[in-house]
């Protein structure tokens, strides 16, 4: 009998076919629609999926030694949804040797990337942890996967060197930044070819597709040996911080969370569907865990007159916020390693964490302006109490006021220790806006601890800082009370003095420049014909460069203890274009640095300029910064 051979194109084909067919055997993982009805609350969106029912079948893309630590870029089978197989793509590490480990899910933001250090500075502190690619972009050694290669991974080009697996959503789109299908599905519930209900339904939404993924991440710490899966937490920043919120509100294996920069204030959606699903009130209306909010009080994202009302909607009475003022979605190692320090007390019971301190604001009483009595827990060590309070509290609706959002000013009061209170007065400039007011303690560490921060920058710190929540009174209370405005408007803008610093704020790890929102501040207002001087003295010859939002000026400066003094108009402050700013009204961000790039405000537009350059010698003395009124000033 003559044999029949199959040519290589032909195989090629069966096997396809094979794929189809076996792809097209898998069972769904979430339950088909009743009658073509979406579900319409948050119970009802999950219904009828379990994380742990379909096998991980983990992958294993690449694998190496650090430290002691063992990390592994892989993927896991999130689901099967319209027939086909989501994967996600996730860096993993654990210590070597590790057993009975607690587990952490860490999510990235908008942008951002599962992040191998995020992984190296847990595992060297004791833990198992899982960094997901949910947006497909990944950073580890010798494993980047770009926006650039995860346009190659959808495109299916394997012959390109720069080809990676990563995150398959198969026959739908929860990619972010970009989006697969050029449509972002997150902020809306679209109904389309590559989304799973043919009817508006909150399953076609990308949060509960995302958070789905990380509640499959906990099944595939659960399952590690070295784990021990009743010690699992979640944590993430920016859309991180929401993903956060959405499975730890969904998941009860979740035993601690800590969100940063979200998670509270998507509540303002028109879509009533949205609203009663995938915003945030559903899902923190849920979570029984221990939770902390690292709520940067300038911060776009997670509004921090939204954390109140988050706080109380969370059935967990074991929380804590921290909140860095001036910072906006960005922070420092003393709000940070809050992450860290959470999950020592919760997961690990190597930490204790002091009581969220007591205020009271009083109104009326002898001084004649507000008092605010702060009561920190004292079983640490107190290293500062310090209050912030603002008048620039907008009611931040459905996105509105943003720009004012980011730019809020906070005066800064110093608190004088009577017994176990400290008491802070609190001069206003006006009655006609409202009061926002809040404490922070800072608390010495037993010794410093290690972290990745939100953007995976590796910090160290000796100290940590502890919030209390935000007392926020009406124009109309300030009004009724009798108060009258004690504050004067300044033609000095900054003195110097002490804690000088406390209005003014930086995200750098060292150094001596510094950033402050006072000229957003009514009290700061430039007059007509006002000019800006500067008074300061440097050891050596330096550029100082003064920066206004996105124009800058520099100052050239001879070196020498001399005291200079500078005086410059409107005109001399330049864009990335070199365009003068029009006039010192809706001023937002002063800055003080000795170098900057600025950046094109246009859209398209990547045009750059470079002003200043590296500061040599010891850092500058600065004087005053005050405006000037002359006539010889006008631009």
């Amino acid at each position: 009998m003559k044999r029949q051979f199959l040519t290589f194109p032909l195989i090629l084909t069966s096997l396809a076919l094979l794929f189809l067919a076996v792809q097209s055997c898998l069972a769904e993982t979430l339950p088909p629609l009743k009658d073509n009805k979406a579900p319409q609350n948050l119970r009802e969106l999950w219904a009828g999926f379990d994380p742990r029912q379909e096998p991980l079948e983990t992958e294993i893309l690449k694998e190496w030694e650090q430290d002691g630590i063992i990390l592994k870029v892989l993927r896991y089978r999130v689901g099967v949804f319209k027939g086909q197989k989501a994967m996600m793509a996730a860096v993993y590490a654990y210590p070597k040797g590790g057993r009975n480990l607690p587990g952490l899910v860490q999510i990235h933001g908008g942008g951002q990337y599962a992040h191998y250090n995020a992984c190296l500075t847990n595992a060297k502190r004791g833990y198992a942890i899982l960094s997901i690619a949910w947006a497909g972009r990944i950073d580890a050694p010798g494993y980047r996967v770009s926006p650039h290669e995860v346009k190659l991974f959808w495109e299916g080009k394997t012959e390109d060197p720069h080809y990676r697996l990563t995150t398959d959503w198969g026959a739908l789109d929860a990619y972010h930044a970009p989006s697969r299908n050029g449509r972002d599905a997150f902020p809306s519930i679209p109904v389309a070819s590559w989304t799973l209900d043919a009817v508006e339904s909150p399953r076609n939404n990308s949060w509960f597709l995302c958070a789905l993924g990380a509640r499959r991440g906990l099944t595939f710490l659960e399952r590690q040996p070295e784990v021990d899966p009743e010690k699992l937490g979640v944590y993430g920043h920016s859309m991180g911080g929401k993903l956060t919120v959405l499975t730890a509100g969904a998941d009860t294996r979740v035993k601690a969370a800590a969100p940063s920069c979200g998670g509270m204030s998507d509540r303002y959606s028109s879509n009533e569907l949205h609203l009663r699903t995938v915003s945030d009130p559903p899902s923190l209306k849920r979570i029984t865990c221990p939770t902390i909010f690292l709520s940067p009080a300038n911060d776009f994202h997670g509004r921090i007159n939204d954390l109140q009302t988050a706080v109380k909607e969370i059935q967990s009475k074991e929380w804590r916020v921290t909140c860095a003022p001036h910072h906006n979605h960005q922070d420092t190692a003393p709000y940070e390693v809050a992450t860290q320090l959470w999950f020592d007390e919760h997961l690990k019971g190597s930490f204790s964490w002091p009581k969220t301190p007591k205020t009271e604001l009083r109104l009326k009483n002898y001084s004649g302006m507000p008092m605010f009595g702060v009561s920190p827990d004292p079983s640490r060590k107190v290293l500062s109490v310090d209050v912030f309070y603002t008048q620039q509290g907008l009611v931040d609706n459905q996105g509105k006021g943003l720009g004012q959002v980011k730019q809020r000013f906070w005066y800064h009061a110093a608190a004088e220790k009577k017994g176990q209170v400290w008491m802070a007065k609190l001069p206003v400039f006006s009655t006609d806006r409202p009061l926002w007011v809040y404490a922070n303690i800072s608390y010495g560490l037993e010794k410093p601890v290690t972290g990745a921060g939100y953007y995976y920058r590796t910090y160290t710190t000796e100290q940590f800082n502890l919030s209390s929540l935000m007392t926020m009174v009406k124009a109309e209370d300030l009004q009724a009370a009798g108060l009258k405005p004690t504050l004067k408007p300044e033609l000095e803008i900054e003195a110097f003095g002490e804690d000088w610093d406390k209005e003014w704020f930086t995200y750098q790890l060292s150094g001596w420049e510094r950033r402050s929102h006072k000229l957003n501040e009514p009290r700061w207002a430039a007059p007509q014909n006002a000019g800006m001087r500067i008074e300061l003295r440097s050891e050596h010859a330096n550029k100082l460069v003064i920066g206004i939002d996105h124009y800058a000026a520099e100052i050239e400066l001879p070196g020498g203890m001399e005291w200079q003094s500078r005086t410059l108009r409107v005109s001399d402050f330049k864009d990335a274009h070199g365009e003068a700013l029009p006039s010192w009204e809706g001023l937002g961000e002063l800055r003080l640095e000795a170098q900057a790039t600025l950046r094109s405000t246009k859209r398209n537009d990547t045009t750059r300029r470079k002003v200043g350059a590296p500061w040599k010698g010891a850092e500058p003395e600065f004087r005053t910064i005050a405006w000037v009124v002359s006539q010889g000033l006008e631009p």
